[in-house]
């Protein structure tokens, strides 16, 4: 990119060009780096440790990869939208943005779910779970309010959390090490227990494939990028790398603290850190204190979700691919505020909807999770080969960084990611070896066809409304 271009401050639909590389790698870190699925990926047992590298050298590094290249050579807002519409059209760019916009309204429920699970863990032992949905919709219209301001001011919840993230991952990690060396192992780690099972335990791997998307997210502001076209990158690799370190230190941690069988999908960090850190006296209050930077951590992924989605909806609707509703921006803050709200009302409907259904928070947290994830790794079907079409079809476009290794290389790391996102999508409804669990899948099953339905309605008003 030109050095004229990196110094324009506004674009043309006036968007300040505010996002620095710091701003990127922290915002990726937080996006990417999920507290909330740190426990069902270690229940998964000492095998997960083997699953998380398996997943990092054959999936998150070629994803990764990939996505630094679109993110360059296309760094319009709206990123997934504009390079599934160059590649596919307008129809698929518009499916796959609904699937992406509405993946996070779906999932903000499971994440409040499980931050009023640990809320009531630290302060309210006693609260019940209709209490805890009433945490979870209070902090879904605090989120709405977060992202509606501008993303100069609201960026800055996501570089906190992103520490804190780090911070929380590291304190178990090292306490983890401590207290085995004085306590012993909760789990059997030794090599021939830490390699790659195939079991029941494998409910839980699309987890692992989950906790590493979101490289693209970013993308979604890409007009307000002082210089995509060197930050991407370097985003992408800091993050990666940091992220990996993280998440095996959180893994590794938890299953030399707590056995499997004890590891609750909603209490599992609470429970690691007061085991490793004490729950009384001075112990109890760092734990505390870190419950606490846990739970703002939660705001902080869902304002780094919101955020990227919002704008990527709000730009596939200003081409008219959605409805307009989508794309109103605030007059002031020029931030997605129509997707926002309705963001907001979703969330607050499915988490009361669900919660009819669920007998427990962890039965909630679960299927919403599952629900709102399915969702999610659709539109990675499209991705992907969007990635090689636009190789084939834009071959003379610009490409500050390119995938190294040729077409042959790009061919294979695509097919890899193809086949991790296809698994991930099977196991979250069933494990092979096992039956399936009907009372469990078919609300999930049934929850993604409405959202494919509902998906294709929208899709249909906005072509009317387009021909208009």
């Amino acid at each position: 990119m030109s050095e004229t271009a990196v110094a324009v401050k506004t674009t043309g639909k006036g968007f300040k060009k505010v996002m620095r590389g710091l701003d990127m790698t922290l915002f990726t870190v937080c996006a990417i780096l999920v507290m909330d699925t740190l426990a069902p990926s270690a229940a998964i047992g000492p095998s997960s440790i083997s699953w998380w590298l398996i997943t990092l050298v054959l999936f998150f590094i070629p994803y990764g990869l990939i996505t630094a290249e679109l993110g360059t050579a296309y760094p319009e807002q709206g990123g997934l939208y504009i390079w599934i519409k160059k590649a596919f059209g307008e129809k698929w760019a518009a499916r796959t943005t609904w699937l992406y916009w509405i993946n996070v309204a779906l999932w903000m429920p499971a994440v409040y779910v499980l931050f009023a699970g640990m809320f009531s863990q630290l302060f309210a032992p006693d609260l019940g779970l209709w209490g805890q949905i009433l945490i979870g919709v209070i902090m879904t219209w605090v989120t709405v309010w977060i992202g509606i301001k501008t993303l100069e001011t609201s960026m800055w919840v996501p570089n906190i959390g992103a520490i804190f993230k780090a911070l929380i991952m590291v304190v178990i990690g090292v306490a983890a090490f401590i207290y085995a060396g004085k306590n012993g192992l909760a789990n059997d780690l030794s090599f021939d227990n830490i390699l790659p099972t195939w079991d029941a335990g494998l409910f839980f791997l699309p987890v692992i494939v989950y906790n590493f998307m979101g490289f693209e997210l970013m993308s979604g502001a890409g007009d307000e990028m002082k210089n995509p076209g060197k930050d991407i990158p370097r985003a992408i690799i800091i993050s990666g790398i940091l992220i990996t370190v993280f998440y095996l230190l959180g893994t590794i941690g938890m299953l030399m603290a707590l056995p499997v069988d004890d590891l609750g999908l909603v209490e599992g960090i609470i429970d690691t850190l007061r085991l490793l850190i004490g729950d009384s006296g001075l112990g109890g209050f760092v734990v505390t204190l870190l419950g606490i930077g846990a739970l703002y951590s939660f705001l902080a992924n869902m304002v780094t979700w919101t955020t990227g989605a919002n704008k990527t909806a709000a730009e596939a609707a200003d081409e008219g691919e959605l409805p307009a509703i989508f794309g109103k921006l605030h007059p002031v803050n020029k931030s997605p505020v129509s997707a926002f709200v309705l963001t907001g009302i979703i969330s607050t409907f499915v988490i009361v909807i669900y919660g009819f259904m669920a007998g427990s928070n962890e039965d909630l947290f679960w299927t919403l999770f599952a629900f709102s994830s399915m969702v999610f790794l659709l539109p990675y079907l499209a991705l992907f080969p969007a990635f090689l079409k636009l190789r084939k079809i834009d071959p003379d476009r610009e490409r500050p960084y390119r995938v190294p290794g040729g077409d042959g290389l790009a061919w294979v790391m695509v097919v890899l990611c193809m086949l991790f996102i296809i698994q991930a999508i099977v196991f979250f409804i069933w494990v092979p070896g096992e039956p399936i669990d009907w009372a469990y899948a078919a609300p999930v099953l049934v929850g993604v066809v409405i959202t494919l339905v509902v998906g294709e309605i929208l899709l249909w008003v906005a072509k009317n409304n387009k021909k208009a």
